[in-house]
């Protein structure tokens, strides 16, 4: 759901993240045609590494604990 968002909406899905200036950006980014293509990569790459992030994060715990 999160990576449609990102897709058709590259702005909303940084700002829903808590990202406002990065969302700024891809606003202005996206405001263009051409420039649509790109934000909507960057957000969807963006959002893939926050969830990888976030599982390496839980693997290391887990590591630790043990």
């Amino acid at each position: 759901m999160m990576t449609l968002l990102a897709i058709f909406f590259p702005s909303l899905s940084f700002l829903l993240r808590g990202k406002l200036l990065t969302a700024l950006l891809c606003l202005i980014l996206q405001i263009t045609l051409i420039g649509w293509i790109p934000a909507a990569v960057w957000a969807v790459l963006s959002l893939q590494n926050a969830r990888a992030d976030r599982r390496n994060a839980k693997l290391i715990k887990v590591v630790k604990s043990k």
